[in-house]
């Protein structure tokens, strides 16, 4: 995976620093502060999410011509730490406070999702997502699903018991259950080529808008730190709470545009996988958790409140763009500029 193009002067020197130096420079570090210190939305800010999910990268897959020393170089983990700030306030604003309930998890879970007004994407995709609008969709959707699972992943070695055992059953199915052209990574690749798309890993980071990398420098966050294991479980638990349905509408939206099973293939393992993984992760995996550690229970419900107010950004950014007329890309968008 190449270093993505930068968005401002906080990416700029970012990458700069990746390609030429061993670490961070005084004036990366200052720029961050600055791009810090004056963001007025930090989930919105491209320059801001860009670094922060290049930072992120360093735990996955890397870049080319990247050393794997940047993965835990300190001055690096100094600035990401600074993102991070910005990104959780961020998160908190729109989440707003959590204050759980003697109810068990799974039905304050259950009880967030249903309060939920977010528009509807999977209904406009079903109905009338021109063949243009899913290949913007898709884009946007590729920075998470072409790692699907890695970042909620991190989260398992912090677990134990229930939790653990049930977060691992789930995962498994998201790996394929050990058949790598099962993996649900590679089924989203195959339906990004059959709409014309490059799959490679990365590929699309410079035509996805910030919203995409804001979602998945959520989960991100949440899996990397041990302090916020019980948001990376919230988290994944709405994800698999509310996708079995919108994933049905989206097959269905494919299919209007003539397009066969193998093209489906990736969301009808969606609706029937999401539909068992539910239970499993709501009652089995956070009620577990919150069994054993009832003081996380406010951490959990934050983490499934992320995941709805990711969903709900992604999909005003993406419909508002489209009924103005024009694309809801970064590239494109930066072009017209």
């Amino acid at each position: 995976m190449r270093l993505p193009e930068p968005r401002g002067p906080l990416t700029a020197a970012l990458t700069h620093d990746l390609a030429t130096r061993p670490t961070v420079s005084a004036r990366t570090a200052e720029i961050a502060e600055q791009v810090v210190a004056g963001v007025d939305d930090a989930l919105a800010d491209d320059d801001l999410q860009l670094a922060l999910a290049s930072c992120y990268e360093l735990h996955y897959r890397g870049f080319d011509g990247v050393s794997d020393d940047w993965e835990w170089e300190p001055g690096l983990l100094q600035l990401r730490a600074g993102l991070e700030r910005a990104h959780l306030a961020a998160l908190h604003r729109v989440a707003g406070p959590m204050t759980p309930t003697d109810e068990s998890i799974d039905r304050q879970i259950t009880a967030l999702i249903d309060a939920d007004d977010s528009p509807s994407l999977s209904s406009y995709m079903a109905k009338q997502g021109t063949a243009e609008q899913w290949r913007e969709y898709l884009t946007l959707r590729s920075v998470y699903h072409l790692k699907e699972a890695d970042p909620h992943t991190f989260a398992i070695p912090r677990l134990s018991g229930r939790a653990k055992a049930a977060m691992v059953e789930i995962q498994a199915d998201e790996y394929g259950g050990g058949s790598a052209a099962r993996m649900h990574s590679e089924l989203f690749a195959g339906l990004l080529r059959d709409l014309g798309l490059d799959a490679g890993y990365g590929a699309l980071w410079d035509e996805a808008p910030a919203a995409a990398f804001a979602s998945v420098n959520t989960m991100s966050l949440f899996g990397l730190h041990r302090r916020w294991r019980g948001a990376a479980l919230g988290h994944l638990t709405a994800v698999e709470m509310t996708s079995s349905e919108p994933s049905r509408r989206y097959s269905a939206g494919l299919r209007r545009l003539g397009h066969g099973e193998r093209t489906t293939v990736f969301y009808d393992e969606h609706v029937e996988a999401d539909a068992v993984h539910e239970q499993i992760a709501s009652v089995d995996m956070c009620g577990s958790l919150v069994a054993e550690e009832p003081e996380l229970a406010a951490d959990v419900l934050f983490g499934a409140a992320c995941s709805l107010a990711m969903d709900g950004l992604a999909a005003s950014h993406l419909l508002t763009a489209w009924e103005a007329g024009h694309s809801a890309l970064y590239r494109e968008r930066a072009l017209a500029a």
